[in-house]
């Protein structure tokens, strides 16, 4: 089992397995079988001229049939794909039925919406580590059209998704007190770190246009793996990322899985958690919340993600 540390955390009962929560029966092996495709390579572009004939259902940024234009307000081509890059929280939101709502959603409305699901970073040879500080060092600080340590690029994945979903395991909200030296390139976790890393990923998020991007905001602990202090500066992060990072009429857009976690507190309740000291989401949570995800996926797709609930409610 890998181990989702939060480095310099500094709490021992934040340290927590954040692969598989208690009873997933998916193998903690990084690679594909029957339950888990989280080693699955995203689909390769088939080489097609960028137009309707394009294989990943994006919009290109060399398309001449205008879909490069595609506004944010206006809605991706009935194939778009959607790539959902997760670790053992966003696992068990996933099993909780996201891909037979999108499913549902396709055999409703006619479209064919493809979603794969991988584990992002894949912790071979890159750290099992997905928060603030990993978007940022591989997908500003080593940008480019090559893999970052077997990590793809925004690079590669905004030419094979047109949406791209990403989110941070729960240990992200282990928030340390500010020191007043705020380092973007740190990877301790500090609301000046984070704003500073997400203010990059927003600038970096803006050079792709065509694509459209979905962050949840983060996952809670549960009291007893928090702080009150940690529980209180993860609340003002996450507000702040859908309140004032999050800009109406851009490409990016939040669905936030924080306040559905901890219906309006600061930390995951015990009802929603695998158990007081697991701070992974229970099968019951995840069932409810998976179809409101997809909701959520869906205005984005449809152009309506600036007028919809940021829940999916």
């Amino acid at each position: 089992m890998k181990w989702c540390v939060p480095v310099l955390c500094g709490l021992a009962w934040v340290t927590a397995a954040c692969d598989d929560e208690p009873g997933d029966t998916r193998p903690d092996d990084g690679g594909a079988d029957s339950a888990d495709t989280t080693s699955d390579a995203p689909p390769a572009d088939d080489g097609a001229p960028p137009d309707a004939a394009d294989d990943a259902g994006t919009a290109d940024m060399t398309d001449d049939s205008g879909t490069a234009d595609v506004a944010p307000g206006d809605p991706l081509p009935d194939d778009a794909r959607i790539v959902y890059l997760h670790h053992s929280t966003g696992g068990v939101i996933w099993d909780g039925g996201v891909a037979a709502a999108v499913a549902a959603a396709n055999d409703a409305d006619g479209t064919s919406y493809a979603i794969t699901e991988r584990a992002f970073p894949s912790g071979d040879p890159y750290p099992w580590e997905n928060y603030p500080y990993d978007y940022w060092n591989i997908w500003v600080d080593h940008a480019g059209p090559d893999p970052y340590l077997t990590e793809p690029t925004l690079e590669i994945l905004t030419a094979e998704y047109a949406v791209i979903v990403f989110k941070h395991c729960f240990p992200v909200s282990g928030i340390e007190a500010d020191t007043g030296s705020p380092d973007v390139a740190s990877p301790t976790k500090s609301l000046e770190n984070y704003r500073l890393q997400y203010d990059a990923l927003k600038a970096r998020l803006h050079d792709f246009p065509a694509n459209r991007f979905l962050v949840w905001t983060g996952a809670a602990l549960t009291a007893a793996g928090t702080t009150p202090e940690q529980a209180a500066r993860s609340r003002e992060f996450f507000t702040w990322v859908k309140t004032a990072w999050d800009e109406p009429g851009d490409n990016i857009f939040v669905w936030d899985f924080f306040e559905l976690e901890t219906e309006g507190g600061n930390v995951l309740l015990d009802a929603n958690a695998a158990s007081p000291d697991d701070s992974h989401p229970n099968g019951a949570f995840a069932a409810r919340v998976a179809p409101l995800f997809v909701n959520r996926l869906l205005s984005v797709i449809a152009g309506t993600g600036d007028s919809t609930s940021l829940t999916g409610e």
